[in-house]
């Protein structure tokens, strides 16, 4: 009969189950310990079940009655989660906040911020999607996500608002036991044409623009790690983030190629903060987005 079942009867129950009585309830909520014996009579009645067992000086929970503790627990921490997103949205803030993050993105530059952000909009509900290249940009196209951390290729689209956060350094890359790494020198585009290119592609559009590429045989990739496990496995070569390859570089398991004439950008891609041109952001939007940009500027 769950349609006459109340909050007040919940938290009732809880208290019972934290303070060890029904006195002790009562004193907690301010009620006398009769209001309190009805509550859980009601409750058990309307439930059909037994709840405490009344044998001893003081009643206990049956097991019926642990578990049904343990979920009032979470309808109360839900009911006060739904008051929580009800005030901020009238108070003006975003019921939530989505954010759409590419995988090339590193995540040590964000979580001081987004700390930050949940000490100071702790009822906040914020959502994550990270997505193979090019998802970002299109969540923020059809409206499911309200800022973007991405990189913009081959620039930023006149539809988004960009803002450049920092920049991600790609380092050319293969398995020690990989030919190429056996030239002995810079490695020439010559070299690179008749070996295969590991490519991160969009999932959606895995044959739209390439950008840079001049390997002819791609295996193409929608996840990042999946990616690298190949990579390690010398499959083929590509540009990882040096943020990921890091401890791979050191340890040997990687190699850096020297490519002659190199026409990638020495200092990386560019990392930026999106939003749509329609689509202002709300408070929290701008509140983390400010303090991003103050972070990383300093």
């Amino acid at each position: 009969m769950i349609g006459s079942l109340t909050l007040d009867q919940l938290r009732v129950l809880v208290a019972i189950a934290d303070t060890g009585s029904f006195s002790a309830a009562g004193r907690a909520l301010g009620r006398v310990q009769s209001a309190i014996s009805q509550s859980v009579a009601s409750l058990e009645a309307m439930q059909g079940v037994e709840i405490f067992d009344r044998a001893g000086y003081r009643p206990r929970l049956t097991d019926t009655g642990r578990v049904l503790v343990d979920q009032a627990r979470l309808v109360l921490a839900g009911a006060a989660r739904f008051e929580a997103v009800a005030s901020n949205a009238s108070g003006g803030l975003e019921a939530e906040l989505t954010l759409a993050i590419d995988p090339l993105v590193p995540s040590a530059p964000f979580t001081g911020a987004l700390r930050d952000l949940s000490e100071t909009f702790p009822d906040l509900p914020i959502s994550f999607s990270t997505e193979g290249l090019g998802g970002s940009l299109r969540r923020l196209r059809d409206g499911s996500a309200s800022l973007g951390i991405c990189t913009l290729l081959p620039g930023v689209p006149e539809d988004v608002v960009a803002f450049p956060l920092f920049r991600t350094v790609m380092r050319p890359v293969v398995a020690p036991g990989h030919p190429l790494v056996s030239v002995g020198r810079a490695v020439r585009s010559s070299d690179l044409e008749p070996h295969v290119r590991l490519v991160l592609s969009d999932p959606v559009e895995p044959l739209g623009a390439n950008y840079g590429l001049v390997s002819a045989r791609l295996w193409r990739f929608a996840d990042l790690n999946r990616r690298l496990d190949f990579l390690l496995a010398g499959f083929g070569w590509c540009r990882m983030p040096e943020h990921i390859i890091r401890d791979a570089l050191a340890d040997g398991r990687l190699v850096e190629l020297e490519i002659e004439n190199d026409t990638a950008p020495p200092d990386g891609l560019t990392i930026y903060a999106a939003r749509r041109r329609d689509s202002a952001l709300g408070p929290t939007g701008r509140w983390l987005l400010d303090t991003l940009r103050e972070r990383l500027a300093a």
